[in-house]
């Protein structure tokens, strides 16, 4: 039970460390993604899709992108989204293997919508 616990925690930790990451990474360069036409995936059901989505997002959910991936080009860039990140971080795995080369996990997609409107709000106060 012990050695399970141990277990867990690091498995916890190498995924915190990794989601940590990844939020640095995708924050840093989101301007220039959008800018080059970044596709945002939202991987979430139709009907949570339906509830809310960042505007002009792409809807195919996790549980049929194994079918539907062969709908995106390989050449483009995708920010992948859902409702809290895990099943963001699980498409980007499958379309880097389906060859995909230009996947990035943005995690819940109301948090990377609030970042887009923040980047937008702060480029235009600096316009003004």
């Amino acid at each position: 039970m012990r050695n399970l616990l141990i277990v867990c925690g690091i498995v916890l930790t190498a995924y915190i460390i990794y989601r940590v990451y990844q939020y640095q990474t995708l924050d840093k360069d989101l301007n220039q993604l959008i800018k080059k036409d970044a596709v945002i995936l939202d991987v979430r059901t139709e009907k949570e899709y339906a509830m809310g989505h960042i505007d002009g997002s792409v809807n195919i959910s996790l549980g049929t992108i194994r079918e539907r991936y062969i709908e995106l080009d390989p050449e483009k860039t995708y920010i992948t989204v859902c409702s809290h990140g895990l099943r963001s971080v699980k498409v980007e795995s499958i379309l880097k293997e389906k060859g995909f080369r230009h996947v990035y996990n943005g995690g819940a997609w109301s948090d990377l919508q609030n970042r887009i409107h923040q980047k937008k709000n702060n480029i235009s106060h600096r316009a003004h």
